[in-house]
């Protein structure tokens, strides 16, 4: 569907967008248009090119690597995450399947006419550069999280940072299939069971998708947070986190 007015409004107050001159945002809004995919959908495919940014505004999208006969979730994004930012960057095949885990809007917007925006406008640069470090931050910190911490650290770290995202109260909601995060969480369905069944003495009661947190801070000793690993473990950079930087930069150009 076109983008309307208050579509174009919602949109270029997005971070990515907000630093773009009107007359770059305006040519970049030019071939662009909102789509919806129903859950299911396949949007990019792993060593294909991509001829649009996508930039989830509603719903929820699973990253997905495959190799031989083996395939794994690497990442869940939420709103308002951007999909496939490296490969047009670079004009270049996916790395990634991405597929949409609920009913979801999407902008998209033509490659070639991003790619060129970036020689055009150093704001908008400056934007792009941003959004990469931020997912570049993100995987570090997956990383890390995967070699540095057993199965079981794994998954309370999860919980305690799912908690604080949903509020802070004692139930957490599971934000996908449990066969999903056993895979984003670098483990078997078998082996995340077990996980949760070692959790017990310790607070936690699972009913379906809905976990209880009994003992949060009996958890956070068998995890150790870390500042270093722990945000936003297994997701895009947050719109929270950018909406923080943008706070810091306006603060320090008014003093």
């Amino acid at each position: 569907m076109s983008l309307e007015a208050p579509d174009l409004v919602r949109v270029q107050a997005l971070p990515l967008f907000e630093a773009a001159t009107d007359e770059v945002f305006d040519r970049l809004m030019r071939g662009a248009f909102l789509q919806r995919f129903p859950r299911g959908s396949q949007l990019t495919t792993q060593g294909l090119p991509d001829n649009f940014l996508f930039v989830l505004l509603e719903g929820a999208v699973e990253l997905e690597g495959s190799s031989s006969d083996r395939e794994s979730t690497l990442a869940l994004l939420w709103p308002t995450a951007t999909l496939g930012l490296a490969s047009i960057v670079l004009d270049s095949p996916s790395l990634m399947t991405a597929r949409a885990t609920k009913a979801s809007l999407i902008l998209m917007v033509p490659g070639e006419a991003f790619r060129q925006a970036l020689s055009q406008d150093a704001g908008f640069a400056r934007a792009v550069a941003e959004e990469l470090a931020g997912c570049f931050s993100g995987a570090v910190r997956s990383l890390k999280n995967c070699k540095l911490r057993t199965a079981r650290e794994r998954l309370v770290s999860y919980l305690l940072a799912q908690q604080e995202r949903q509020g802070a109260g004692s139930v957490v909601k599971l934000p996908c299939r449990k066969r999903v995060l056993a895979s984003l969480l670098g483990m078997t369905p078998e082996n995340l069971s077990r996980a949760f069944s070692s959790l017990t003495p310790h607070g936690v009661e699972i009913d379906g998708a809905t976990v209880t947190l009994r003992q949060p801070d009996s958890l956070a000793q068998l995890a150790h947070p870390d500042a270093m690993i722990d945000n936003d473990i297994g997701e895009a950079f947050s719109q929270a986190e950018r909406e923080r930087r943008r706070g810091a930069r306006t603060m320090m150009a008014s003093h």
